[in-house]
């Protein structure tokens, strides 16, 4: 039983026509025509990575959580009921729209729609990139990952933590609290951000060449506005990475060589130095609104020779440096 893969994830916009160029010709996605409603793009073999619902808000509709037996749903559906979350199982017509055998649909405690899916289908046609890039990296470790907002993350954290059996990967705990969790060998699969706020912060994407990401910078660099963290490479994930400004004003990370981790092994542990090794100017923020202090952490991590290992995928030499205190 386990909830393993982030599967899709929905958005809210009346913005389809900058969405459409935005998904297809910065993050390489494949873009599928559904309706005048509704527009679509894969990233792979399934049917819907993404979608964008022409509704008001500009923000997350839902993410879609995969399970790895039917099964699975009727248990995680009976632990959330019994702790008071309201589930329903969506209709036939619901699970067509989303590309899926079943699916159940609840609210998590600040009102986000999470959707636990089971046998999401595979296109028959072959994935075609909207740029030419090498591809995503997918498959077991599911689409990316999704960041929330959060007003109170210590009514979050236990609902995600206990509920769904989200594991914790690492935690900051100051100036606000930040949560990391995955469900696969992906570092992490879901955040949330303890800033006092509500609403999608993040998503991120990996790429399957560090030349995709280069390329896809200098796209956005292109045009005014659409860089919002500069290339820069995270201190828990080692991801390299630079984040957009997507048209409906929240991020998208667009990566490269994210941290792979053994679960059976792994020990969440507290995170102090920093978010990034180097880069990741926050473009967005002034210098009182935490620029300065970002970019302070980032050169006091280098003063102190703080860098990844050398090999970036591995998950025994992980645990065996997290062990040896390296």
């Amino acid at each position: 039983m386990a909830i393993n893969a982030l599967g899709y994830i929905g958005i809210r916009s009346d913005k389809l026509s900058d969405w459409s160029d935005f998904a297809g010709g910065l993050l390489g996605m494949q873009r599928i025509d559904r309706s005048s409603r509704e527009l679509a793009f894969r990233m792979d073999d399934r049917m819907q990575r993404l979608f964008i619902m022409n509704e008001p808000g500009e923000t997350l509709s839902c993410m879609g959580w995969e399970v790895e037996f039917e099964s699975d749903l009727d248990h995680y559906a009976a632990r959330l009921e019994k702790a008071g979350t309201r589930v329903r199982h969506a209709t036939r017509a619901e699970c067509d729209r989303r590309f899926c055998a079943t699916v159940v649909m609840f609210d998590d405690p600040m009102g986000n729609r999470m959707e636990l899916i089971w046998k999401p289908m595979v296109a028959s046609d072959p994935f075609v990139p909207g740029r030419p890039i090498s591809g995503f990296k997918t498959g077991p470790y599911g689409m990316g990952h999704a960041v929330l907002h959060v007003r109170d993350i210590e009514i979050m954290m236990p609902f995600y933590r206990d509920n769904l059996d989200f594991h914790v990967s690492d935690f900051g705990l100051q100036p606000y609290g930040l949560y990391f969790f995955h469900v696969n060998n992906r570092h992490h699969s879901f955040a949330m951000v303890g800033s006092g706020g509500q609403g999608f912060h993040h998503f991120m994407i990996e790429f399957g060449n560090l030349d995709d990401v280069g390329q896809g910078y200098d796209i956005a660099t292109q045009s005014e506005d659409c860089v919002a963290y500069t290339l820069g490479r995270h201190t828990n994930d080692y991801m390299t990475s630079f984040y957009a400004n997507s048209p409906s004003g929240f991020f998208v990370e667009n990566g490269w060589g994210g941290r792979i981790i053994d679960p059976a092994t792994w020990e969440p542990r507290q995170t102090s130095d920093g978010p990034s090794f180097w880069g990741h100017e926050r473009l967005y923020l002034t210098e009182e609104g935490g620029r300065k202090r970002l970019r302070d952490m980032r050169m006091d991590a280098a003063a102190r020779g703080i860098q990844a290992p050398p090999v970036a995928d591995c998950p025994w030499l992980f645990s065996e440096l997290t062990r040896s205190g390296h």
